[in-house]
């Protein structure tokens, strides 16, 4: 893969191929060693890869002293923490106390110093003295195509996990795609590359706040020197490494601390950087031409549009009689921005001028999940394969949103409209001028009004105006019982007979015969992996929400075929004619639901109680 390129710097990215065979590639070195060490780590490190990895779409592999890293997809100038592996080593520390009070200013010091490198070079290293101890040697490094704030982000997101998983350790190694932080008590470094003394450094960005860390691997102590060279290779997508994600989420259930909220203008103000020209993307969608519009809402319209650099792109165009417009554009920007992950809709950029409020957003070229599951020619696109594909996916997400982002975020309006399509019909969670923000501790929330869409929504949130993690879990098992089935959830054909979806399922469930709710389209696919499919969305739409599982388990559930399943309990908003408590539950359901505007565009405050 490298042969006469030149790398100066130690930083790299190229191209190469065309559509859909193009190929995106990042090569890295560490920042304190020489070229001829570069090039030779470069060699080494992409013969490895492509003996290891000769069939895959997207690999990466971290040596000692430079990360190669290719995909099909865009992965440049892109913030990217998934996946994050790490090593301990199992020494312990004489007196933690002082260990920690050395390590972390160091950290916070290095880590203001890397952001603030340029476009070719974001490293830092340095030693500190441990009282009564040894001496801490510290080397933390980002892509150099990393905005400041992102590789603040990164670095912040990859420190957190720190104390929680090492602490008293006498040194770690910690590695994702955009950066890497390494410490240990010997010098694995040449000290000599370490900076002359200078001033203290300005105040360290606000770090993010982060996952706890999953469950890490050890390496062996070691002092004077590494005496062998770690190369993990991730290649996405294989089954293991599937497990191995599922495995992690797992573990990582450890409660996280609130970040203060600030000021809603000045966190819009942190993104400027995202900001596009009203004009520029006037001429993209050619003056928001009849041509060019996506879809229309009760939020405004969507538009298609072509940058000057060819890229293209989706406008959400905010209407201006929307008396909510302001709201949802703030609440929408100042989410999506902070959110990476490739099963959610990444925002490019945005706009305020004047009255106008757009969002730009990447392009979906596939539309939306509902455009192919409820149209009788367009779902036999749809195979068994590329169904559970597209479940798997949107858990994925939800567990994001839910656990791993640097906010909890309720979605409160997943339905199959806003699960997006790409090139390869990988899904992709949208629309989140609805999400609710979450103190990282907090289980729970009441509101003011009711938002989202009938049938999606759960009981607790319908009647009770209470919502949760719970409530998106409840959403999500109606999702994946459509994606069955191949119907609408509120209106299931039974022969001539029209029911809602989660009284059908629960019924045909019940009586043994579950496999006639499943769509016909579907005959030949794995029967077991559909009834799987079947328990598991049962199991999400449960009245109880403590019955309901997390994300986390459902993540396992699809992955694990030899965990044992619980037997669901009736759903909620059960109707069935020949039981007479569930009709008066039924009626006294429906009853409950306070009138929700009819554009599904209402949010509440952004600021949890």
């Amino acid at each position: 893969m490298y042969s006469n390129t030149e790398i100066d710097y130690g930083f790299y990215n190229f191209s190469a191929g065309e559509s859909p065979n193009k190929v995106n590639a990042i090569v890295l070195c560490r920042g304190d060693v020489s070229t001829d060490v570069c090039r030779a780590c470069i060699n080494e490190s992409s013969s490895t890869l492509l003996q290891s990895c000769p069939n895959q779409k997207e690999a990466i592999i971290w040596a000692e002293k430079c990360v190669l890293r290719y995909s099909n997809r865009s992965i440049f100038n892109m913030l990217d923490i998934d996946p994050l592996l790490g090593y301990y080593n199992i020494g312990d520390v004489p007196d933690v106390q002082a260990f920690n009070k050395a390590l972390r200013p160091l950290l916070d010091s290095l880590r203001n110093r890397t952001a603030s490198g340029n476009s070719t070079h974001k490293f830092a290293l340095q030693s500190v003295p441990v009282p009564n101890f040894e001496t801490i040697y510290a080397l933390l490094e980002c892509t150099p195509d990393l905005s400041r704030l992102d590789c603040n982000n990164c670095l912040s997101q990859v420190q957190v996990y720190i104390p929680r998983c090492c602490n008293g350790k006498q040194g770690g190694r910690f590695v994702t795609p955009s950066c890497d932080i390494r410490y240990e008590i010997y010098s694995f470094y040449d000290p000599a590359a370490e900076p002359s003394p200078s001033p203290p450094p300005p105040p360290p960005l606000v770090p993010s706040a982060a996952s706890p860390p999953p469950e890490l691997p050890t390496t062996t102590p070691g002092k004077g020197g590494s005496t062998s060279r770690t190369v993990i290779i991730i290649v996405v997508p294989t089954v293991a490494f599937v497990v191995l994600i599922v495995s992690i989420y797992i573990f990582i259930r450890a409660r996280r601390q609130p970040r203060q909220r600030e000021n809603i203008d000045d966190e819009i103000g942190s993104v400027e950087s995202l900001q596009f020209d009203f004009g520029t993307i006037r001429v993209a969608t050619d003056d928001f031409s009849e041509a060019n519009k996506l879809g229309q809402g009760g939020f405004g319209a969507v538009y298609k549009g072509m940058l000057n650099n060819g890229q293209i792109i989706a406008v959400k165009r905010l209407s201006i009689e929307s008396g909510q417009g302001d709201l949802e554009f703030k609440n929408e920007v100042l989410l999506v921005a902070k959110l990476q992950h490739r099963n959610l809709v990444r925002l490019l950029g945005f706009c305020i001028e004047r009255t106008e409020r757009l969002l730009i957003y990447e392009f979906m070229s596939n539309t939306s999940l509902d455009h192919f599951l409820f149209d009788p020619i367009k779902r036999l696109d749809l195979d068994w394969q590329k169904r559970y594909k597209i479940i798997g996916g949107i858990a994925r997400g939800l567990l994001y949103l839910h656990e791993d982002s640097q906010l909890r975020i309720i979605h409160r309006d997943l339905k199959a409209s806003n699960i997006l399509l790409d090139d390869e019909m990988n899904p992709k969670i949208s629309d989140f001028g609805m999400a609710k923000l979450f103190l990282l501790e907090q289980t729970q929330a009441n509101t003011s009004r009711i938002v989202g869409t009938y049938g999606y929504m759960a009981p607790e949130y319908a009647m009770h105006r209470q919502f949760s993690i719970k409530s998106d879990v409840f959403s999500f098992g109606v999702l994946i019982l459509e994606i069955v089935s191949g119907q609408r959830n509120n209106c299931f054909r039974n022969g001539e007979d029209v029911e809602d979806l989660l009284s059908n399922v629960w019924k045909n469930w019940r009586e043994g015969t579950a496999s006639q709710i499943i769509d016909p389209t579907l005959k030949d696919s794995p029967i077991s992996e559909i009834m799987r499919c079947i328990h598991i969305g049962l199991l999400s739409v449960q009245e109880s929400i403590t019955k309901r599982p997390t994300m986390a388990m459902i993540v396992l559930m699809l992955n694990s075929y030899s965990m044992t399943l619980p037997v669901p309990s009736q759903p909620a908003f059960f109707m069935h004619s020949n039981i007479e408590s569930d009709i008066s539950r039924s009626e006294h359901s429906k009853s409950s639901y306070v009138q929700h505007s009819a554009n599904e565009a209402s949010i509440t405050e952004l600021v949890p109680r």
